[in-house]
């Protein structure tokens, strides 16, 4: 049956793989469950829509699991059944009439109450319009009663102006208006008891709440699952995962992070006890260039979710030091009585041997159908090589989410589901993708360049004139280009 979707209008990338992988989680390709990748939804847009218009119809085979959907979702705003659409109220009047009967009775019941609600987008309207246009709704047979606090029932009026002023969209042909009954909708209130501002330890790099959530809906985190991330710095991603009821576990190659903190009630376990949440199985102290596991271990995490390193905002660091790796010293072995407080020396760690070694680290512990989500940087330039994601055998990238960051430089979520086990054949011709990945990406990818790309100005005149504010005349919304 297909529904209205309506989604928040931010972070547009990531609102349909959201949905996508929702459906997923709660069972709407259950035909093709024995398929490692599942075939994507079915979209439409509404008649004269733009294509980054808040505004989708989405076929799902259940109303359980568009509720289920919506209620989980952060991004969207709330699920409907359609009963009517217009251009005028009229045309909303005839549409919604001819709505079969069948469909509609139930929830008109004498015994149900029930509450309108008008909504709009790209326009303002009063409270005292509001009201009269609920009251034009008398050729609906509500039987039951108006309740305004908990209705059995909540049905949404949603009016779509067609002025320019639509939110950064351009305008459509003619107004559109929307009338259906509430499936679902967003618990909103998560994020700001989540947000980074009340949060008890944080760090430089913290992920913002709403984007790990985001990316812990794409890791289909659940009850029973175990979630890790190898990057865990203060645990921004992992406490998003245990709210949704995983099992999580992580890693950081710095101790003083995970074992310290800022004192015994301002740690990485101290922001899970903040919300009550089950606490991780284990932090450890672990070099993602050199993983901790025992040989022949396998297929162990459910999800692996993180934001690598990449050297924009922090630089990536792995085990050796620089005189240790280039073979100027010789390795030490640290004295019994300065174990407790000796950290270990460390070198700059490259985001192309980063992302190497976590595609493989993903390969070997993600079980069949596991997701690996993580962020990877790119520039906005179209002929650039760095535009181009990294790739693995064992795994098929399903989404690509961008966030513009500045006018240079944006990152893009990916979220990649392994298809096939990890095998000798697999890890060789995985090497060789890596070869060709890092002779295509050295100019951006290797130390320090990647950090000098982004803030440099993109105009050598600009640089030399001293002016380094870029005009733009494209109009914009939340970051992104119309």
């Amino acid at each position: 049956m297909w529904y209205l979707c309506v989604f928040f209008h931010r972070y547009l990338d990531y609102r349909k793989p959201e949905v996508e992988s929702l459906a997923q989680l709660f069972g709407a390709f259950k035909d093709n469950q024995n398929d490692v990748v599942l075939p994507q939804l079915q979209w439409k847009l509404p008649l004269h829509h733009h294509p980054d218009s808040p505004f989708h119809l989405v076929n799902l085979p259940s109303e359980e699991i568009a509720r289920n959907i919506a209620n989980r979702s952060i991004l969207v705003k709330g699920m409907y059944e359609l009963w009517g659409e217009g251009g005028t109220y009229e045309e909303l009047k005839e549409s919604i009439l001819s709505y079969p009967d069948e469909r509609k009775l139930p929830y008109l019941d004498s015994n149900s109450t029930f509450r309108i609600t008008v909504d709009t987008f790209g326009k303002v309207i009063s409270l005292q319009e509001q009201k009269e246009l609920i009251q034009g709704f008398t050729y609906i047979p509500f039987k039951g009663k108006v309740n305004l606090r908990n209705p059995d029932h909540n049905f949404w009026l949603i009016e779509v102006d067609n002025c320019e002023g639509n939110n950064g969209l351009p305008p459509v042909v003619q107004k559109t208006m929307f009338f259906g009954r509430e499936v679902g909708g967003s618990d909103r209130k998560l994020i700001p008891t989540y947000e980074l501002k009340s949060r008890n330890y944080l760090g430089p790099t913290a992920m913002d709440a709403e984007i790990a959530f985001l990316m812990a809906n794409q890791a289909l985190a659940t009850p029973g699952k175990l979630v890790y991330d190898p990057f865990v710095g203060t645990g921004s991603i992992l406490v998003a995962a245990a709210h949704f009821g995983a099992m999580t576990m992580g890693a950081d190659i710095d101790i003083r992070v995970v074992r310290d903190g800022r004192g015994p009630d301002r740690n990485v376990w101290s922001n899970f006890k903040q919300y009550g949440l089950e606490m991780p199985v284990g932090l450890l102290r672990a070099d993602n260039n050199l993983p901790p596991w025992r040989p022949g271990l396998k297929e162990v995490f459910d999800a692996i979710i993180c934001d690598p390193p990449y050297g924009v905002r922090a630089g990536g660091r792995k085990s050796g030091g620089r005189k240790l790796l280039k073979g100027a010293v010789e390795p030490y072995i640290v004295p019994d009585d300065k174990r407790t407080d000796h950290i270990p020396s460390t070198a700059p760690y490259s985001l192309v041997e980063c992302v190497h070694d976590l595609l493989d680290l993903a390969a070997k512990m993600l079980v069949m159908g596991g997701r690996l989500v993580f962020f990877y940087p790119i520039l906005r330039e179209e002929d650039s090589p760095h535009n181009h994601f990294p790739e693995h055998p064992c795994f098929k990238l399903i989404s690509s989410s961008e966030q513009i960051l500045s006018s240079r430089y944006c990152r893009v979520l990916l979220t990649m589901v392994k298809i096939s086990p990890y095998t000798e054949e697999i890890h060789l011709a995985a090497r060789l993708q890596h070869l060709e990945f890092k002779e295509n990406h050295v100019k951006w990818l290797e130390e320090g360049n990647l950090h000098s790309a982004v803030f440099s100005p993109a105009d050598a005149q600009l640089k030399e004139a001293g002016d380094y504010k870029s005009k733009d005349s494209k109009l914009k919304y939340r970051g992104k280009y119309v």
